[in-house]
């Protein structure tokens, strides 16, 4: 109970106009990874019909983007592909809702680091921006948590009492 706590118990700053400023990363960030990134490579009920993706499921070509990244990757392809894919979709969607922050910013700062450094170096420095951007957002949302606009807020609350 007390490790949930710790990472549940989001840190929240002097001012509620703080907080809502540090909410709009965390939100856009969020929304990208679920509703966009995540659900082109991943299941979700809301990724688009045209892709056959069934709830959880990998798309086909993701597995072969992963192999490319050798070492572990091309030893356990859907493995990594599935946890990538997973990380992006659910993991946004804890991070929009503010549950989980933590856990869900860890899964996706990991992700982005590796979409940046295994994908995309070797197309230049520009090409890794986008990665390196959510990397970074998910950076302060691990060490600050969702702030008091997210449902971690209100778990701890009522913890609390």
């Amino acid at each position: 109970m007390r490790l949930f706590q710790k990472l549940t118990a989001p840190a929240i700053l002097p001012h509620w106009t703080q907080d809502a400023v540090l909410t709009l990363p965390r939100l856009v960030c969020g929304y990208f990874m679920a509703f966009n990134f995540g659900a082109q490579k991943f299941g979700m009920p809301w990724s688009d019909p045209d892709l056959n993706l069934g709830l959880f499921e990998v798309a086909f070509w993701f597995p072969n983007d992963v192999a490319q990244f050798g070492g572990p990757f091309a030893l356990f392809p859907a493995f990594f592909a599935w946890m990538g894919g997973f990380s992006e979709a659910v993991g946004g969607l804890l991070l929009l809702a503010g549950l989980q922050t933590r856990v869900a910013s860890l899964l996706i700062c990991i992700t982005m680091l590796v979409a940046a450094f295994c994908q995309q170096l070797q197309s230049g420095y520009w090409n890794m921006l986008p990665a390196l951007g959510f990397a970074f957002i998910t950076l302060y949302t691990m060490v600050l948590g969702s702030g008091r606009f997210g449902l971690d807020y209100l778990i701890t609350k009522k913890i609390k009492k």
